[in-house]
């Protein structure tokens, strides 16, 4: 099968295409004919060797994917030969063909075309698990989730709209208005505009429940300072400076929490009992339209260097999608 191979590390020109094996499955496994992929920062950072995947054969970038199933191990209840799915997986998606555990596997939502399904699962399960499960959000409170034109951020929107809660984003100027347009209460413009103040405004000084940051760096005084007593700052990137002096003192008063989180590297376990819950709570949306994937653009498999510059440059608004077969 062909795949994109890191056989070195460095800019978007070590993306290289090689013929490779077609990876074994285990007993609960299912080997997926992929469609499509889609691009994360992550990968951007594996292509740099600054976040390695997980043990292979090849390194193999891609961390989510919608396909169809090929094969399924002996002991697999749950899918059969031909079912439309979708999901994320640790690596291994940039190529014709993956293996997947059937408890990280979705179906593609009925009213979704599968070349569009790979837009979805990364972006939706970190949108929910940060807003949702571990940031405590609910219909009626308030949300600031930054690079809201991102693929989690429009997923956050949309997401924060559809349980009944208010959301206030950041982005460049020229992507405010698509943030409005998928829902966003208060879109703030990060080149020109204070967040912080903006965020006071809107909240009558009460401040957010919850943060969904990307940024780190520079952020994390005033995402501290934009909190209400007892909300929580989610911080699942770190785009900006790595380090920061924080003043613990901020804390205290309004009883916060900070919590850094990633998907990738969580036991099965957590990854499977967060894919079902989606499963169970968002899916259902968007068979009644509430959530839509938004696309940004697609390249081909053997344009893949020129998707990775494209992400690099903060270009997109939604996911950007690799075809994998036409």
């Amino acid at each position: 099968m062909r795949a994109v191979v890191l056989s070195e590390y460095g800019g978007p020109e070590v993306l290289g295409i090689e013929d490779v094996p077609e990876p074994d499955i285990g007993p609960e496994d299912i080997l997926v004919d992929v469609r499509v992929t889609a691009l994360n920062r992550a990968d951007l950072l594996q292509r740099r060797g600054l976040y390695p995947g997980p043990d292979m054969a090849y390194e193999i970038p891609g961390m989510e994917y919608a396909g169809t199933v090929a094969a399924v191990g002996h002991a697999v209840t749950d899918w059969s030969v031909g079912d439309a799915v979708m999901g994320i997986v640790g690596g291994g998606a940039y190529a014709e063909r993956l293996a997947a555990h059937q408890r990280q596997v979705l179906p593609v939502p009925a009213g979704i075309e599968l070349a569009d399904a790979a837009a979805i699962p990364e972006v939706f399960l970190t949108a929910f698990d940060a807003l949702v499960v571990q940031g405590g959000l609910t219909s009626g409170r308030w949300a600031l989730v930054h690079a809201g034109a991102s693929g989690v951020g429009t997923a956050a929107i949309q997401i924060a709209k559809a349980i009944g809660a208010r959301i206030a984003v950041t982005a460049s100027a020229g992507k405010l208005d698509r943030c409005r347009e998928l829902g966003a209460d208060v879109a703030v413009d990060y080149g020109s505009q204070d967040f912080r103040a903006e965020v006071a405004a809107a909240t009558g000084g009460r401040g957010v429940d919850v943060v969904l940051d990307v940024i780190g760096g520079e952020y994390t005084i005033d995402n501290i300072k934009s909190l209400r007593v007892g909300g929580r700052l989610i911080q699942v990137g770190v785009m900006g400076r790595q380090t920061v002096e924080l003043p613990l003192g901020l804390l205290l008063p309004k009883r916060a929490s900070i919590i850094g989180t990633v998907l990738r590297a969580r036991p099965l376990e957590e990854k499977a009992a967060l894919t079902q819950r989606v499963a169970a709570e968002l899916l259902p949306l968007f068979d009644s339209g509430q959530l839509v994937p938004v696309i940004d653009s697609r390249f081909g498999l053997d344009d893949i260097a020129d998707a990775h510059r494209h992400m690099e440059a903060n270009a997109n608004v939604g996911k950007i999608l690799i075809d994998i077969t036409g």
